[in-house]
């Protein structure tokens, strides 16, 4: 089934990475103080960067290689994110469960990118596939 794209909230995708971003902004509040302004703001800022360059990227959509540019920007974040998370890993202050359980939605999202930076199609075709980006 095919949908027509209409707002940024229509995108699965989006709707994902800003999830997991709040996800991760409740998880960094449990670090140590001594990582505010280091590990902690880190992986917010990360981690927010996903669903923001996809958000201005899609209200640049109208210009295909800059959309295209703000999701290979987001799947950047995305990585750096998984890179944060490794070291609040080591640094034990979150355990391997919850490392792996997050990980691996860091790696469903980037590979979400992926395919819709490699099939996006241009702004006057905004027909997706409902089980890949849309609501």
């Amino acid at each position: 089934m095919s949908i027509t794209i209409k707002t940024i909230k229509d995108l699965k995708v989006y709707k994902a990475s800003f999830e997991i971003s709040m996800e991760i902004f409740r998880l960094a509040k449990t670090f140590p103080k001594i990582e505010d302004y280091s590990l902690t703001s880190q992986l917010i800022r990360s981690s927010r960067s996903v669903s923001a360059n996809i958000r201005e990227g899609f209200a640049k959509r109208s210009y295909e290689n800059i959309f295209h540019r703000h999701l290979i920007d987001a799947i950047g974040s995305s990585e750096e994110t998984r890179t944060w998370l490794e070291y609040a890993r080591e640094c034990n202050y979150i355990d391997i469960k919850e490392f792996e359980r997050i990980d691996n939605k860091y790696d469903l999202l980037t590979g979400m990118l992926f395919n819709l930076a490699k099939n996006w199609q241009t702004y006057n075709q905004l027909k997706e596939d409902e089980s890949d980006y849309g609501s």
